[in-house]
């Protein structure tokens, strides 16, 4: 038999199967451990609040909700406490070689195909920025960084799917869990829509800046509108994995709008009208006027993973129909 043009063998041996239950169990166990590392680390960079809360270290006039650090620490904490829900279970249901967890991790990966590659950029620039950082340091960053976007998410891709990986979780359970019933490029739209959910709520704590074709809207009003973005975008989360049709066209429509209003927007706008808009303290905006960005660069670290999610909702369409699920 085939796989993407390799020769693989249908019936793997007894010996290749505890290989690859071995690998296997590693892979869990250190997607565990990330996993719990992340869930301490979300609690400890609450301190971080102490530190630049009045008499701590690193305080300064205007730190508090609305200032840039207040916000940049919020979004740090959700991003742990994200990863910890994500891997803690995929560990778990890996090293323990429950069928489930490779169908969620197949999805995981191909939302880390979205999701990924923003994050990979941001903070490759985050890196060059920095005036400590030596160049073959940012050299071999950007390898890495690289690799991890452009090689490992294909390589664990066709690990997870291969029959081998397949027989391998199987013969430990052989009971699909229900999530198994739910396709898996539904799934890895679940996720990307929670992970847009938590992007949002980060917005809150920018002023809350929201884009409306070519004009920010902030203040209440602002954050009104994201609520209601919210609340659209957890119903279609919904009609999503119960693979509803209308939920197919919602989406579609929904990031298309999205990705419109933050392009348009972003490129009309410049660095300083973005700053001025966000509101933050005086101290914190002469140290951001320095940043060599302008709305265009913005657009484009935005506008991709628009435009990666709106190709998964296309590619996925054939997974939408009348049947509903749970």
């Amino acid at each position: 038999m085939l796989l993407k043009g390799i020769p693989v063998k249908s019936a793997p041996t007894g010996t290749e199967h505890k290989g690859r239950r071995f690998i296997l169990r590693l892979i869990g166990a250190a997607l565990l451990l990330a996993g719990l590392l992340a869930a301490v680390l979300g609690p400890v960079e609450m301190y971080c609040f102490y530190l630049f809360s009045e008499g701590g270290r690193f305080h300064y006039d205007g730190f508090g909700f609305g200032s840039f650090m207040f916000g940049n620490l919020a979004a740090q904490i959700m991003g742990y406490y994200l990863i910890a829900a994500v891997l803690i279970p995929l560990g778990y249901g890996t090293v323990t070689l429950q069928s489930w967890a490779r169908h969620l991790t197949l999805a995981a990966l191909q939302f880390w195909v979205v999701a990924g590659l923003p994050l990979i950029l941001a903070t490759f620039f985050v890196l060059v920025s920095s005036k400590e950082a030596a160049l073959p340091v940012v050299i071999i960053a950007g390898v890495l960084l690289a690799a991890s976007y452009l090689l490992l998410p294909r390589l664990a891709i066709r690990f997870y799917d291969s029959p081998g990986t397949r027989l391998s979780f199987k013969t430990r359970d052989a009971n699909r869990a229900w999530v198994e019933t739910i396709p898996v490029p539904l799934l890895a739209l679940g996720y990307l829509f929670s992970f847009f959910i938590l992007i949002l709520h980060a917005h809150i704590f920018f002023n809350g800046m929201f884009p409306v074709f070519g004009i920010w809207l902030s203040g209440l009003t602002g954050i009104v509108l994201i609520g209601i973005s919210i609340l659209s975008l957890l119903l279609l989360l919904w009609g999503t994995l119960r693979a509803k049709r209308w939920a197919w066209w919602g989406v579609l429509a929904y990031f298309s709008l999205m990705a419109l209003s933050y392009i348009i927007t972003l490129l009309s706008s410049s660095w300083r009208e973005i700053l001025s808009t966000a509101d933050f303290p005086t101290f914190e905006i002469e140290i951001l006027q320095g940043i060599p960005l302008q709305g265009y660069h913005l657009s484009i670290l935005v506008g991709i993973p628009f435009l990666l999610t709106i190709g998964l909702i296309l590619r996925a369409r054939t997974h939408f129909g009348p049947q509903d699920r749970w």
